[in-house]
C-alpha cells in the first residue's frame, strides 16, 4: 500500500479490496471463464492478499471484531491463494489436503461473533495443521504416507481440540516428510508419497527442509493465518529458517502431544510456525495446556501470558551467548550473523563471545537409539488408539506394507531407519542406558552447565545451512553446521527468527533457552524482530 494512507484508508481499502477480490472471484467461478474475467479475479485476489499479507493475527482479528471482514471472507480467501499458488502456479504442494467444512466452520464462527461470543484469541483465524495431528473430521490423517490416505481418526488431538476452542478455522493439513523424516537415512525432505514434493516458495527448486516443510512454505508464501508443525530434531525451526518464517519449538510438556503421529517421546513436540513472532505467541496461548493424556504437561508452568514479555525492550540487559561452532560454512550467512548481532547489542543485550555447548559429541550417537527405541512402541500406542483401521498395527507391519507397495512409497529412497528400529534389541538396557546418557550430556553437563557457568538469559547462533537444491535420487546434501540437536535433545526450547537473505535464500537467527524458558525467548526474538524487520517475503523464483 502506498505511503501515507491513514489508518481510515487503509481500513476502507481492506474492506473494499476483501468485497472486491470476492466479488471476482464468484464471478469467474460462477462460469465466467473469458480470459479478461479470469485476469481481473486473479488481480482482485493478488490485490486482496497484499492487504492481508500486511495484518498479523491480531490486525487479522481487529477488522474481524470491526466488521470489516468475516471469518468467511478470510477463509475464502486462504483458499483462493491455495489454489493459486500451491495447487497451480508455483505449485508449492506445501497443502496436502484441505478441510471441506472449513467455510462452514467459518459462518458459525461468525454467527457466534454477531452474537457476541467468542470463543478464544484464534476466534474466526484460519490455521494449518501438520499431517501428522489426528483430526476427527473428514480430512485423513496420514504422516504422509499412502498407507493411511483417506483414513480417518477416531478422536482429536489435544492440540487440535484446544484449537477448536480457542476459534480457530481448521483449514487443512500441509505435507510434510513422510513419516516425519524418520524413515530413511537418504530421505528427501519435504517429500511424501501422498503429497508429492513441496517446494520453497523462495526459489522452487531449492528443497524447504523438513519435516514440517509443508507448515513452513505455506506460511512464508501467506496460505494461512497461522500453522502448525511439529519436531524431533530441526522439524520446526530448519524448514521456518529455510523458508524465512518464525518458528519455536517449545520446551517438552508445554504442548500436549497425545495424537500426533509419534517418533519419541523424549524429544517430539508441535510447536507454531508463522510470519510474525507475536503470531507464534498468540498460538501458544491457545495450545498450551495441561493434558491428562501426556504427563509431560503437568510439570509445566500454569497461566503462562505469552503475549505479556513481547516488548520492543525485551533484549535490553539480556546476557546472550554466541555460539559460534554452530555456523555453518557459509559466508554468506555469516555476514547476516554478525549484523543480527550488531542489532542485538544496539537493543541492549550484553554479548558474551566464544561460547562452546559442551558435550555434544557425548550423544551424537544415542541420541538415534533413543529414537529408534521409542518409535516403535510409540507408533503401536498411536495407531490403537487413533487409527485402529490402518493397514498395519505395528512397525514391523509397516515395514512390510512398504515393501509391498515399494514402487509406490519408495520410488526414491528406502526405510532403512525403520529396519535400524526392528532390529534393536527389546530387553530396553540399551534404551535406558542411552536415554539417561543423553540427559545427562545435554542438561546437567552441557546447557545447564553452560547457562549457570556464564549467567546467561539465552545463548544466540545461526539456525543453519540455506536452502540446498532438491535432488530426489542423492537425498538430502546440506553441509555442516545447525543449532538443533542440543535443544532437541535436551527437550528445551528453540525459536528461530528471519534475519535475512543471501541471493534470495532466507536465512534464521536461534535463541536457545533452559526448560520452560519459552516466553522469555519470544520476547527476545520479538524485540529482535522490530529491531531489524529482516524477513523476506517469497518471490516464487525458478531458481539460480
Amino acid at each position: 500500500m502506498a505511503r501515507g494512507v491513514g489508518i481510515k484508508g487503509r481500513r476502507q481499502f481492506l474492506a473494499a479490496s476483501v468485497a472486491l477480490g470476492g466479488a471476482a472471484v464468484a464471478q469467474a467461478e460462477a462460469g465466467a471463464a473469458k480470459p479478461s474475467a479470469m485476469a481481473f479475479a486473479k488481480r482482485a485476489q493478488d490485490q486482496q492478499h497484499q492487504v492481508l499479507a500486511g495484518l498479523d493475527a491480531a490486525g487479522l482479528q481487529a477488522e474481524l471484531q470491526a466488521g470489516r471482514l468475516s471469518a468467511e471472507a478470510l477463509t475464502r480467501h486462504y483458499l483462493k491463494r491455495i489454489e493459486q499458488i500451491d495447487a497451480h502456479g508455483p505449485q508449492l504442494r506445501s497443502v496436502i489436503e484441505l478441510n471441506p467444512e472449513a467455510l462452514a466452520q467459518a459462518r458459525v464462527l461468525d454467527a457466534e461473533r454477531r452474537a457476541g461470543k467468542l470463543r478464544g484469541p484464534l476466534h474466526g483465524l484460519p490455521v494449518l495443521v501438520k499431517d501428522n495431528i489426528a483430526s476427527a473430521d473428514r480430512m485423513a490423517t496420514t504422516a504422509g504416507s499412502l498407507g493411511l490416505a483417506g483414513l480417518h481418526a477416531r478422536h482429536d488431538a489435544h492440540l487440535i481440540a484446544r484449537l477448536r476452542d480457542a476459534g480457530a478455522v481448521l483449514l487443512g493439513k500441509t505435507n510434510l516428510s513422510e513419516w516425519a523424516n524418520i524413515r530413511s537415512t537418504r530421505s528427501v525432505s519435504g517429500w511424501s508419497s501422498r503429497g508429492g514434493l513441496t517446494r520453497n516458495p523462495h526459489q522452487l527448486n531449492r528443497n524447504c527442509s523438513g519435516s514440517s516443510s509443508g507448515s513452513g512454505a505455506a506460511a512464508a508464501a501467506g496460505l494461512c493465518a497461522l500453522a502448525v508443525g511439529t519436531e524431533t530434531d530441526g522439524s520446526i525451526v530448519s524448514p521456518a529458517s529455510i523458508c524465512g518464517v518464525v518458528g519455536l519449538k517449545p520446551t517438552v510438556g508445554q504442548l500436549s502431544r497425545h495424537g500426533v503421529i509419534p517418533i519419541a517421546a523424549a524429544q517430539d513436540t508441535a510447536g507454531p510456525m508463522t510470519r510474525h513472532v507475536r503470531d507464534a505467541a498468540l498460538l501458544m496461548q491457545a495450545l498450551a495446556g495441561a493434558d491428562p493424556n501426556d504427563a509431560a504437561t503437568l510439570a509445566a508452568p500454569r497461566q503462562i501470558d505469552w503475549l505479556a514479555g513481547l516488548k520492543p525492550d525485551a533484549l535490553r540487559g539480556a546476557r546472550l551467548g554466541i555460539v559460534r561452532a554452530s555456523q555453518p560454512p557459509q559466508p554468506q550467512v555469516n555476514a547476516l550473523f554478525e549484523r543480527a548481532l550488531a542489532v542485538l547489542k544496539a537493543q541492549g543485550a550484553e554479548l558474551i563471545d566464544g561460547l562452546e555447548i559442551p558435550s555434544q559429541a557425548k550423544y551424537a550417537e544415542t541420541e538415534l537409539t533413543v529414537l529408534l527405541h521409542e518409535l516403535r512402541a510409540g507408533l503401536a500406542d498411536y495407531l490403537r488408539e487413533f487409527q485402529p483401521d490402518a493397514p498395519f498395527k505395528t512397525l514391523d507391519e509397516l515395514v512390510a506394507w512398504n515393501r509391498a507397495h515399494a514402487a509406490e512409497v519408495m520410488p526414491w529412497f528406502d526405510q532403512e531407519l525403520f529396519e535400524q528400529a526392528l532390529a534393536l534389541p527389546q530387553d530396553g538396557a540399551a534404551y535406558r542406558e542411552a536415554l539417561a546418557n543423553n540427559q545427562r550430556y545435554s542438561r546437567e553437563e552441557g546447557l545447564d552447565a553452560l547457562f549457570a557457568q556464564h549467567r546467561l538469559d539465552a545463548v544466540v547462533a545461526p539456525t543453519g545451512n540455506l536452502a540446498w537444491l532438491t535432488d530426489k535420487l542423492l537425498g538430502d546434501h546440506f553441509t555442516a553446521g545447525g543449532f538443533t540437536t542440543p535443544f532437541a535433545v535436551a527437550g528445551y526450547p528453540h525459536l528461530t527468527v528471519p534475519m535475512g537473505a543471501v541471493a534470495g535464500l532466507p536465512a534464521g537467527l536461534s535463541f536457545g533457552g533452559l526448560a520452560w524458558q519459552d516466553a522469555k525467548l519470544l520476547g527476545f526474538g520479538y524485540a529482535y524482530e522490530q529491531a531489524s524487520r529482516a524477513r523476506v517475503e517469497p518471490k516464487f523464483q525458478p531458481g539460480l
